[in-house]
């Protein structure tokens, strides 16, 4: 089975090295540094611009399955691409626009559409909607990730595998979450409070606008998503945003116009970016309160997962990109078989697909601790 991948940044490589032990991999990007990386793991690289969509759809032809890891502004006329070459895909892109747009077209060419498959959203969509599958009544839902270096460097305090760009959203975008049934807007960066983790210590969480399709999917009254960083890290996003660092609106600096988000972005980028064997770490809570045969429940799940010095894979890659590799395997293996556009709480709902991801995950060590007990 022939799969490409497209991306083969600090995310799509992994994903790409998991894959070829079972399948014939080909990895896509404009970045010949990045593909150089892979020479001699059993991997075909292909160096092309992935912005084109009909040169998506030309690449993917002679493929079987897709998978997509470009940067977030990008992703939905890359998956729209992919999906009108009629074929399977697990995307983690993260775009703004509404997935479930595509699911018409998804189903017209008869493919198998995965997309948000990462570790949030991704693993909390598909524990959220598990768990309100398991009860009579779900009242409430949260999930919180942050992905943290394990040192920390004056003066972020943190580090990225994605595009500085797309990080940079989580501290603009308004975050949405439901109250009492009714959708509530907040700017994001709000609500913050301190949350102690075992094994890591304080870290503050904020609000961010993590919960997309859970908005509308599930009849959840009140659902929250929130990102964890070091504490101090909100005031300095809410003070570079309230100055206009993270603008969209071009200013005119010596007869040059540029956009203020972009200035931001390469400059914060050398700051930001994961050097080859950093340790990082990735914390994550996922939490379902509601009613079970009359009685109140909590189903939760808690994961710490570190950078891998086998492998020199960044915790953050592996949460994310071994959760969409495994939804990948979870179709070929047929155990997953709606087609159309799916979003991760649509394969919570068979038991059987739920615990096949987190064996798979196992299987890599990234552990999922669950627990249930009446409130």
């Amino acid at each position: 089975m022939k799969v490409i991948v497209l991306g083969g940044g600090l995310v799509g490589a992994p994903m790409a090295r998991d894959l070829a032990s079972d399948f014939e991999v080909t990895v896509a990007d404009v970045n010949q540094k990045s593909l150089e990386k892979l020479e001699g793991k059993g991997i075909t690289t292909i160096r092309k611009d992935l912005s084109d969509p009909d040169e998506v759809r030309r690449l993917v032809a002679g493929h079987d399955f897709v998978v997509s890891a470009v940067p977030g502004f990008m992703g939905f006329k890359t998956l729209k691409a992919v999906i009108e070459a009629g074929k399977n895909v697990v995307d983690i892109a993260f775009f703004l626009e509404d997935a479930l747009q595509l699911d018409s077209l998804a189903r017209e060419k008869g493919v198998i559409a995965i997309t948000d498959c990462g570790v949030a959203p991704g693993m909390s969509n598909l524990l959220i909607g598990y768990a309100h599958s398991l009860l009579d009544e779900t009242h409430s839902a949260m999930a919180a990730c942050g992905g943290l270096p394990e040192k920390r460097f004056w003066p972020y305090e943190y580090k990225a595998v994605f595009s500085p760009v797309d990080v940079i959203e989580e501290y603009v975008r308004p975050a949405r979450f439901k109250q009492n049934g009714l959708i509530v807007v907040k700017e994001a960066l709000s609500d913050a409070e301190l949350v102690d983790v075992p094994g890591v210590g304080t870290l503050e969480a904020f609000n961010t606008d993590g919960l997309r399709s859970l908005l509308t999917t599930l009849d959840i009254p009140n659902m929250r998503e929130q990102t964890f960083r070091y504490p101090g890290y909100i005031e300095k996003m809410k003070m570079l945003r309230h100055t206009g660092f993270f603008s969209e609106e071009e200013i005119e600096v010596k007869g040059v116009k540029v956009r203020p988000v972009d200035v931001s972005a390469k400059l914060l980028f050398p700051l930001w970016k994961l050097k080859e064997g950093e340790a990082d770490m990735t914390v994550m809570k996922v939490a379902v309160e509601g009613k079970k045969n009359g009685k109140m429940m909590r189903y939760s799940w808690d994961m710490l997962d570190r950078y891998d010095p086998k492998t020199r894979v960044h915790s953050m890659a592996r949460t994310t990109g071994y959760t969409a590799t495994a939804a990948l395997r979870l179709v070929v293996k047929g155990l997953y078989k709606k087609k159309g556009l799916t979003v991760p709480e649509y394969i919570g709902r068979q038991k059987e697909c739920v615990d096949f991801i987190l064996e798979e995950l196992r299987k890599r060590n990234v552990i999922w601790n669950e627990k249930v007990e009446e409130i």
